[in-house]
């Protein structure tokens, strides 16, 4: 038997708002029914400050302008997709995962506008979107998504954590794969560091410079969602409704880089506390991965051993693994699981536009 090889590309636009993420990704399905990758090339490409400010403010629109915005933000994808192709073959898909706005899996609404009609009329190549809504309307948290792809593509660790906008971790127990987002991370740092005009504290170089602030570190520590049992999910909503709030009261009357450090002590400790005893390799990755004071604090306070692959695998992991959500909703495999969405069954979702 022949393996079976696929390409497509990868889209991801997370909450942190730095860019369009985009993996031009090859997928090798051996004989065995293990699967294989290479990331051919990949490129972030900068939101404008528009376009921020857009995505940003974008649960406050009226239906209308939101309709809009969902069509212009595809057709936006779309031509950063040819611009970037120019002149080069074309790849068999394009998995997009949209930009979330809404996600109240309680409701059983989630919503990521980036319309993937206007994306394959842009393009001219089928494309996948819309991955969480079938798995929401089944019961389930409708994220996190990647687990799929640590289960299938990354099994050979333990765990694996992903530094993006918020913080989420997967890892087997039971024989089965469990995930759920852990806390906020780059949204609530990135926070902090526009304060002084900084998109980000690099390296946590001012972090580094803080003193902890004990009272913020102890109502951070203490928020009821960390109490919560998996599956579970952290959407914008309860960012701005529970988290801002407590650092909100604090930005005005303390030092940035005392806010920061205190921020990556109480991230730290909550993904510790989320890693399993018995994990000793923990992959990560992720926006955040490159912030080398959190790692360091991370590895203070986890056994597991964190592990940075190569930048690329770093930066790009999750928009590799969109593609290869699209790529199963392709094939009619489910990609998504109950195990870590509490979803009635696993399933297939995504839809899928010619």
């Amino acid at each position: 038997m022949e393996k079976k090889a696929y390409n497509g590309i990868g889209v991801m636009s997370g909450t942190s708002l730095d860019g369009l993420d985009l993996a031009w990704c090859d997928f090798t399905e051996n004989t065995n029914g293990r699967w294989s990758y290479s990331i051919r090339e990949a490129v972030t490409i900068p939101y404008s400050e528009s376009w921020k400010e857009k995505l940003r403010t974008s649960m406050e629109l009226s239906a209308f302008e939101y309709a809009l915005l969902d069509v212009r933000l595809g057709e936006y994808i779309g031509d950063c997709i040819n611009r970037w192709l120019q002149g080069r073959e074309h790849p068999q898909f394009i998995a997009s995962h949209g930009h979330t706005v809404f996600h109240r899996p309680d409701l059983h609404l989630t919503t990521q506008i980036g319309h993937g009609a206007s994306i394959a009329a842009r393009t001219g190549i089928l494309t996948i979107c819309d991955f969480r809504t079938t798995d929401v309307a089944l019961g389930g948290q409708g994220a996190p998504l990647v687990p799929i792809g640590d289960e299938l593509l990354f099994g050979d660790y333990d765990a694996c954590l992903n530094l993006g906008g918020f913080s989420n971790i997967s890892f087997r127990k039971a024989g089965q794969r469990i995930s759920f987002d852990v806390a906020p991370c780059n949204m609530a740092l990135n926070l902090v560091a526009s304060t002084v005009g900084m998109e980000y504290d690099q390296d946590g170089m001012l972090a580094r410079r803080g003193q902890i602030i004990p009272s913020l570190l102890e109502e951070l520590n203490h928020l009821d969602y960390y109490r919560q049992q998996a599956p579970k999910s952290l959407g914008k909503e309860w960012f701005e409704s529970t988290f801002l709030p407590i650092l909100g009261k604090h930005i005005s009357k303390d030092r940035p880089e005392d806010l920061l450090r205190t921020l990556t002590e109480h991230l730290a400790m909550m993904i510790a506390g989320g890693v399993p005893d018995e994990a000793a390799t923990m992959l990560t990755t992720g926006g955040g991965a490159l912030n080398c004071y959190l790692i360091e604090r991370l590895r203070q306070h986890t056994n597991a051993q964190v592990i940075l692959p190569d930048i690329e695998v770093i930066q790009y992991k999750e928009a590799l693994i969109f593609a290869f959500l699209g790529l199963l909703r392709l094939c009619n495999r489910n990609n998504c699981l109950k195990s870590v969405t509490g979803s009635e069954q696993d399933n297939c979702g995504g839809a899928i536009y010619a």
